[in-house]
């Protein structure tokens, strides 16, 4: 029977720039392939063929998605084998801890015709140079829009009841943990269930929670307490040795969007736009913010002054994603560069070689 994948993002595009939480994914491993390499050296390419024949094999795997190009991957893991192979190219530039002895470096490099490419020198430095300035546009359109957001948001934290908020929380806690207390470290990774991406915004919520049976959808305004209550029951579940998936925003990555307690059987996530889902099955519940704690009718009071904050948060939004869209396609200029210099027998080569040192590791476990 083939494996699962699980697809959640290492990295995102968020109003704070390029946010990188490969650290907190990556620790535990005992093999790490880091690859190098320009656009276009096949290294989405051969990680997905690579977590393809895992998965046929039975195992499950984990694939660290691309924010920048909606049809690539920057990773993929096999916890059961703790084997991994990450690009380790800017902005997710990996450090290694233990060169060599966890960490390699592969070259895809070797593979490239380097006075192919010298002959486009002044174009690869251009097309570099405006990439690198797309995403100065769109970070910076990010910001202005959660500059915007925080407006908005302070409209219903001045019309939240704080008391009821803490009561909510601690009566989820309990719900959540009861008396679990696990003899043991809580084991917490820290990921992004979507992307600001040149497509827009993309989650991976259905394939995350799918399996859990009990899903709890937080609905709400901004500002009513969503995040603050995730980081309260994450804290309540270390506290306890529970194991947790901490899931940030991928516009505001201080923010955080769902953790998950996999050994409990438990999602809990914000559950409005852009990720917005709504309860399809037994075990799926909502909790309304806004019902639970939010003035009655501020909706309707400020409905003057939400409007335009509304409009003006949207627009910022769009247009940032505009400049992902740029860079994306000013790197596929790129790779159109790199492509034809590239003989892929080599890359294959190097791929048949990385999967040979996997399948010696599978083997050295299942001993």
């Amino acid at each position: 029977m083939a494996g699962k994948i699980k697809n959640y993002y290492a990295g995102g595009n968020t109003a704070k720039g390029f946010h990188n939480l490969y650290d907190s994914n990556l620790q535990g491993l005992n093999r790490l392939f880091i690859l190098k390499g320009g656009p276009g050296t096949g290294k989405s390419s051969l990680m997905k063929k690579i977590g393809s024949e895992w998965v046929e094999k039975g195992y499950d795997i984990e694939y660290l998605h691309c924010s920048s190009d909606n049809s690539s991957v920057d990773g993929v893991l096999i916890p059961a084998l703790k084997v991994g192979i990450v690009d380790g190219t800017a902005p997710h530039v990996i450090e290694p801890k233990a060169p060599g002895a966890v960490e390699e470096y592969i070259n895809l490099g070797e593979a490239w015709d380097a006075r192919a490419l010298a002959a486009h020198k002044q174009d690869i430095f251009r097309l570099t140079n405006q990439i690198s300035q797309a995403y100065k546009q769109a970070y910076g359109t990010f910001k202005e829009a959660l500059d915007i957001h925080d407006d908005w948001e302070k409209i219903y934290i001045d019309n939240m009841d704080f008391t009821k908020a803490e009561q909510l929380t601690t009566k989820l806690i309990e719900s959540f943990f009861g008396k679990i207390k696990l003899n043991k470290k809580s084991d917490i990774r820290h990921r992004f269930l979507g992307a600001a991406t040149p497509n827009g915004a993309v989650d991976f919520v259905p394939n995350l929670t799918g399996e859990l049976p009990n899903r709890y959808f937080i609905k709400g305004r901004p500002g009513s307490g969503k995040s603050t209550m995730l980081k309260k029951i994450a804290a309540a579940a270390e506290a306890r040795g529970v194991d947790i998936e901490v899931y940030h925003c991928g516009f505001d990555p201080n923010s955080l969007d769902m953790v998950i307690f996999r050994e409990l059987g438990i999602a809990i996530f914000d559950s409005t736009a852009p990720h917005e889902y709504f309860p399809s099955r037994a075990g799926d519940e909502i909790i309304d913010m806004y019902e639970l704690l939010i003035t009655p009718g501020t909706d309707e009071i400020y409905a003057d002054q939400i409007k335009p904050i509304a409009a003006n948060y949207k627009a910022k939004m769009k247009e940032a994603i505009s400049y992902l869209a740029k860079a994306k396609e000013l790197h596929d200029e790129l790779e159109a560069i790199y492509v034809p210099a590239m003989d892929f027998s080599v890359v294959e080569n190097i791929q048949s070689f990385i999967a040979a040192e996997i399948r010696e590791l599978a083997l050295v476990n299942n001993q």
